[in-house]
């Protein structure tokens, strides 16, 4: 009977064939069926994030175009159609603490422009109604300040889940950040539809 022969090239005898053996005899070979799992390098997940990120800045139509500036002393005000004033009302009170906030001051304008989509955006997937939007207030009409801040009120507008936006009470920004409320969405009304069936069984 021949005995093993090594990678090495080696012929093994019988002796260190049991040797050999019994030293593998309690090893488990690896599986190589569908349960192996691979995992993903950093370079891949990084080009995944970045594809996200373009991804997102495609779908980005808030425009930057014809601005027309809101003067300074104009506080910002704005619900959208159908919303009643009282939600307004009660937002200018603050009676919608806010679950998040974005801080603008002193971004270029494309930087804004992206960093309150992506707000947005998040928010509605957080299902938060309630945020707080720091823009700052210029001593003029064309300062960088009023700048910003016109085109966050242009910018809200344009968002269907905008439902109404105002300036700030004193405590969180007064006339230099704006109050906005968000309709509920589709996930929010899933969930609370089902507490609703849950509890009238």
């Amino acid at each position: 009977m021949k005995g093993l022969v090594s990678k090495s090239g080696f012929e093994m005898s019988n002796q260190d064939k049991d040797f050999f053996e019994q030293a593998m005899a309690d090893v488990i070979p690896l599986s190589r069926g569908p349960e192996t799992l691979y995992l993903k390098p950093q370079e891949t997940m990084d080009k995944r994030a970045r594809r996200e990120a373009q991804a997102l800045q495609q779908e980005n139509f808030l425009s930057t175009g014809f601005l027309e500036l809101i003067p300074c002393e104009q506080p910002l005000e704005y619900k959208g159609e159908g919303i009643q004033q009282g939600v307004l009302d009660k937002l200018s009170h603050g009676r919608y603490p806010p679950q998040a906030s974005l801080n603008l001051l002193k971004q270029p304008v494309e930087a804004c422009r992206q960093a309150l989509f992506r707000f947005i955006v998040q928010a509605e997937k957080q299902s938060l109604r309630s945020l707080l939007i720091v823009h700052g207030r210029g001593r003029d009409d064309e300062s960088h300040a009023n700048v910003i801040r016109s085109y966050v009120a242009k910018w809200l507008a344009q968002f269907e889940q905008v439902q109404a936006f105002c300036r700030a009470l004193p405590r969180d920004g007064g006339e230099g950040a704006c109050y906005v409320t968000l309709r509920k969405s589709a996930q929010a009304k899933a969930d609370n539809f089902e507490r609703h069936a849950k509890r009238s069984r």
